[in-house]
């Protein structure tokens, strides 16, 4: 991993008798795009919220760019661009307003206040709509803007929670590539999200998170060996050379069931696949069919925590 730019060290968080996050360890490298996941009430809001220092931890400590992050810190927390989950806009005024009132939260210079806020529309595709009521927005053009008022004093780190729950396939997208552009020019980003295939194109690594614990932290096709896959196939007999053979297999479970295919459980389809060819090779017998079943990042999730992404 790059040199860490966020992390977060024996972050604990109660809220009275409910303990929400148990003493997190995570690190964020410089650059880094990092995937969070994990069922509702998993505590991942919570966690990206005392990164934002909306919240503060119960014990533990967050750092940002060496420094120890607390919300009287200013200069730090200028580093910090927060999208959250819920619409954080005014349905009144309109996205121009919307975003100067975010430049002024941000203590944005005059001298380049009104060139921030048109190049951060343009970002967001809403040019066309600058003038226009946010109340009169579709969800997923609401969306956009909540992006773009996180953007409009350039943060290092960017934290999206759900940046693109509800929204129409066009928003989405349009959400979708900024995320690449963004990540692309060198801005740290922890995105949830509960599209797991967005988290999979998207996300170097991914965390998940469950009732409070990190679970797993790894890349994808890391994460993907800890769960496990399949590899059905059929041969014109089983004899008892094979039978053993088969039970020998290191890291794999044979199945054997009448009138169905011969089943092997395995955490690596691809490396079992090359050692099954190479045993039936030897022991010449005809493989009639065959079919793999890989581990999807959904798989991973369900045999970590029991439950499905909802």
């Amino acid at each position: 991993m790059t040199t860490p730019f966020l992390e977060f060290v024996g972050v604990h968080k109660s809220f009275g008798a409910t303990v929400a996050l148990h003493e997190v360890a995570l690190s964020v490298g410089e650059g880094e795009l990092l995937g969070l996941l994990g069922p509702n009430g998993a505590g991942k809001t919570t966690l990206l919220s005392i990164a934002g220092c909306l919240l503060s931890a119960t014990r533990g400590e967050v750092r940002l760019a060496g420094q120890r992050l607390d919300r009287h810190n200013r200069d730090l927390r200028r580093l910090i661009g927060v999208v959250p989950q819920e619409i954080a806009l005014y349905g009144e005024l309109t996205a121009w307003e919307n975003l100067e009132f975010f430049a002024t939260l941000y203590q944005l210079d005059r001298s380049v206040r009104k060139r921030r806020i048109e190049e951060t529309l343009h970002v967001v595709g809403l040019t066309e709509r600058a003038f226009d009521r946010v109340r009169t927005f579709s969800g997923g053009m609401k969306r956009r803007l909540n992006l773009g008022a996180a953007l409009l004093h350039q943060p290092r780190l960017l934290l999206l929670d759900e940046p693109t729950t509800g929204v129409d396939p066009h928003s989405r997208n349009h959400i979708f590539e900024e995320v690449r552009r963004l990540h692309a020019s060198g801005i740290t980003i922890v995105y949830t999200s509960h599209y797991l295939k967005e988290v999979e194109a998207l996300c170097q690594r991914v965390a998940i998170l469950n009732e409070g614990h990190i679970v797993a932290c790894d890349t994808v096709p890391g994460l993907r060996q800890q769960a496990t896959g399949m590899i059905r196939f059929r041969v014109p007999e089983v004899t008892e050379p094979l039978r053993q053979r088969l039970d020998s297999l290191p890291a794999t479970r044979f199945l054997e069931r009448e009138g169905r295919p011969l089943e092997l459980i395995c955490n690596d389809p691809r490396s079992t696949v090359i050692r099954l060819f190479g045993l039936l090779k030897e022991l010449g017998v005809e493989l009639l069919s065959l079919e793999t079943f890989a581990p999807d990042l959904e798989q991973v999730f369900l045999e970590l925590t029991g439950s499905q992404l909802t």
